[in-house]
């Protein structure tokens, strides 16, 4: 008799609000549940949805809509792997004593803030991703002590020796032409009416120096190469251009800009000189790479994982 009123009590206590969980209980329950344990620490869903969400602002920067998405959706199979190896990689730099200067976490709060006109929109983005700002806060503070343990432990013990930087340039030497490039003038004009005027008299072969003396406007020396990042109105423009000739005005945030091509330097390849920085940097890239992946290797064979399977 006692163990009958031992399963009652279990199954009402117990099983039974499993079952009936009204739907907002049941969405947290959810959000608590436990999907890997990393040394003494525990992964809950929530800490998935909110490192997703936080991936989301951070992409959002450089794409949009369905490309921001489709990124996403390719990063959800390997997102708990991640967060795992940045568990890991959080537990050492905590067991190193690193810290990071509060005032670094402000600034790069100010710099996410900047990218929006009014703080209420930022909080408003904040919110569509289910955050606040001390949870963003805290993963950007989580994400400097990653890089900073990651600094110390693998980055700060990469050499690269010159032999090596000779010998990628010789074996990779066609990724080290410079492009194309063009140099223009532009004259910066706030009316639409006096850039079609100014436009017109420059194709007419009227001189710049003429026409600065009867109207008023700003000029720079711009070059471009192909693969630069330009207003796709303004690319469209400038590589049609021939040697001396002049753009329509092209209006972008209430000004005039008109462009005339001076000249072309061809694809020259650059020396081992002018190439030696950037292939410093390839090289420490891949160096980096590599010792990482042994170095977080070697930290897991130290740690207990578990995945809890749904």
């Amino acid at each position: 008799m006692k163990s009958i009123i031992n399963f009652l009590f279990f199954f009402i206590l117990v099983i039974l609000p499993a079952y009936y969980l009204p739907p907002a209980a049941y969405c947290l329950y959810a959000e608590d549940k436990i999907v890997a344990i990393v040394n003494n620490e525990i992964i809950t869903q929530k800490d998935l949805n909110d490192f997703l969400n936080f991936m989301r602002m951070q992409f959002s920067r450089e794409l949009k809509g369905k490309a921001l998405e489709e990124k996403l959706s390719s990063m959800k199979l390997d997102l708990l792997r991640r967060l795992i190896d940045e568990r890991i990689m959080l537990q050492k730099a905590k067991e190193e004593k690193i810290t990071i200067d509060p005032a670094r976490v402000k600034a790069k709060i100010s710099d996410v803030k900047s990218r929006y006109s009014l703080e209420s929109d930022f909080e408003l983005d904040l919110a569509k991703q289910g955050l606040v700002q001390a949870d963003l806060e805290n993963k950007i503070r989580e994400q400097m002590l990653v890089y900073a343990i990651i600094e110390q432990k693998v980055r700060s013990k990469v050499v690269i020796r010159p032999d090596e930087i000779t010998g990628f340039y010789n074996q990779n030497k066609r990724e080290f032409l410079k492009p194309e490039e063009r140099l223009l003038t532009v004259i910066i004009v706030q009316d639409e009416s006096l850039a079609k005027t100014i436009s017109y008299q420059l194709r007419l072969g009227i001189k710049l120096e003429e026409l600065a003396g009867k109207y008023s406007f700003n000029t720079d020396i711009l070059s471009v190469s192909e693969g630069q990042e330009l207003r796709h109105e303004i690319e469209d423009k400038v590589f049609k251009l021939g040697i001396g000739e002049v753009s329509d005005p092209i209006g972008v945030q209430q000004q005039y800009y008109i462009f005339k091509l001076d000249s072309i330097v061809g694809s020259q390849q650059m020396s081992l000189a002018q190439a030696q920085d950037k292939i410093r940097a390839i090289l420490i890239d891949k160096k980096t790479q590599s010792k990482m992946t042994e170095w977080l290797d070697e930290l897991k064979k130290q740690s207990y994982i578990k995945i809890i399977e749904s």
